[in-house]
């Protein structure tokens, strides 16, 4: 039987009084559990129970959502200021809003997410007993039965054709190329983040429409495709809840297209988002599932997934794994040929395969006390490779070897060097990534304090991460 529950002292602080307010609204609407009431706002279960027991703060957008849900008459809001307002800061992950700001609309379509039957209420179970067991096995289980369509598409009227044809296929993937070229060249943030959120809710709002069935599959294929861009862009912009929803979108598409390609694909940035918020085991399962029937893949596609498992092993300090893994990635990368490759595996190059292990390598470097020669050598190839049109992955490199050179090497100098080349590139980006490796190159520019130079990159850095 489920544990009883802490009881709450609402007098005890302002954060108190805050968390007996939503639980006294939560059971009042339900009474919804944790989970329940976290799918219908999109935030974790956990996440509530601690607001609840004044643990952990509430952001304005999810005080409002959970207002706009419960019914309070704007209790949570209104109060929000006085309990939150002046100790909120930003913080790497955030629970974000829903796509556009808007409400979500409770239907779920029978038949599988993706399906176009009839409609069903909420409290339904899917029609299809094998999509829920996919999105269990796949560790997505955390949102069923909701259907992934619906969390990324309004309840306000939108434009919608009533028969897919080719010209809707070829305008998704025409969004999906300029929502790629941007967010490497600019960052996920700022306006790249708007066209990727309005896309990604076109694109959704497709697919409950009538479709044939020779091109459906296409449909799914080019939706998918969407959802890994903007999944991709909202990653880099810290809106995870809001790209895991995408990667989800994306992933559910490919299985229903049978596209194992993209599905590669998805799995892979499903791992790379894992492992960098601080989850590599979960990293590690997303990459393993994407090697699945690795004999469908192209040669650069397993490449990727073994670049993904080497860096997952990286953060465990798997030493033997992780020389293991990229090892595997290099065999594989090795027998790459550009012709067998969809077009949208053309981003991974040399520059890109040498600077993805090396983060792996980096990671021994830094942690485990392994050689840090391979892995400088590795990013030093990643940033001549980059051109202009991957300045952001470029600018990741370029800071990640300062880093690697000011915590490993003998000439501290040199690293500050490679810091200020990286500052160019990263000034002009809106990532939040390229944030955060400054952040941890500053960090280990703080061990020379007495440097001038040092002193100088942590301030340029600083002023640059807060503009």
């Amino acid at each position: 039987m489920p544990r009883p529950e802490k009881q709450l002292s609402p007098e005890a602080s302002p954060r108190d009084w805050f968390g007996h307010e939503l639980r006294t609204w939560r059971k009042l609407r339900g009474p919804l559990t944790h989970a329940e009431l976290g799918v219908k706002v999109q935030v974790s279960g956990s996440l509530l129970e601690k607001i609840e027991k004044g643990t952990a703060t509430c952001s304005q957008d999810l005080a409002r959502r959970l207002d706009e849900f419960l019914e309070t008459g704007g209790v949570l809001t209104r109060a929000w200021g006085m309990v939150f307002g002046q100790t909120e800061k930003p913080r790497p992950e955030t629970e974000s809003t829903p796509f556009g700001g808007v409400g979500i609309s409770v239907q779920v379509q029978g038949g599988g997410t993706l399906d176009s039957a009839r409609t069903r209420t909420s409290s339904e179970s899917p029609a299809s007993v094998d999509r829920r067991a996919f999105l269990t096995a796949s560790g997505l289980a955390a949102i069923t039965p909701i259907d992934l369509v619906r969390l990324v598409t309004p309840t306000a009227p939108r434009e919608v054709p009533a028969q897919i044809s080719p010209r809707e296929i070829g305008q998704l993937k025409s969004l999906a190329d300029v929502i790629h070229r941007q967010d490497n060249e600019h960052g996920g943030g700022g306006a790249v983040r708007e066209l990727a959120r309005g896309a990604i809710m076109w694109g959704a709002g497709l697919l409950p429409v009538p479709c044939s069935e020779t091109l459906r599959p296409e449909l799914l294929a080019s939706v998918a495709r969407l959802g890994i861009v903007v999944g991709a862009s909202q990653f880099d912009a810290y809106a995870h809840d809001d790209a895991r929803v995408s990667f989800r979108l994306a992933a559910e598409c490919t299985e229903e297209a049978g596209e194992w390609h993209l599905r590669a694909k998805t799995y892979s940035f499903m791992a790379r988002q894992e492992i960098w918020v601080g989850d590599p085991d979960t990293g590690l399962t997303h990459a393993e599932k994407g090697l699945v029937r690795s004999d469908r893949l192209t040669a650069t596609e397993r490449a990727m997934l073994h670049t993904a498992r080497a860096r997952a092993f990286g953060k465990m300090r798997d030493v033997a794994n992780t020389l293991r893994a990229v090892g595997e990635a290099d065999a594989a990368f090795e027998q790459s040929d550009p012709k067998q490759d969809p077009p949208w595996m053309a981003y991974y190059d040399y520059a890109q395969h040498h600077g993805d292990t090396a983060h792996a390598l980096f990671d021994l470097a830094v942690h485990a006390d392994e050689d840090p020669g391979q892995a400088a050598r590795r990013f030093d190839i990643a940033v001549k490779g980059h051109g202009n049109a991957f300045a952001r992955s470029r600018a990741i490199s370029q800071t990640k070897l300062a880093s690697l050179v000011m915590a490993k090497g003998d000439d501290p100098r040199q690293a500050v060097v490679l810091g200020h080349r990286a500052l160019d590139d990263v000034g002009k980006l809106t990532s939040c990534r390229a944030a955060d490796d400054l952040r941890e190159l500053a960090r280990f520019a703080g061990r020379y304090g007495s440097l001038s130079d040092a002193r100088d990159l942590r301030e340029r850095i600083a002023t640059t991460v807060q503009a």
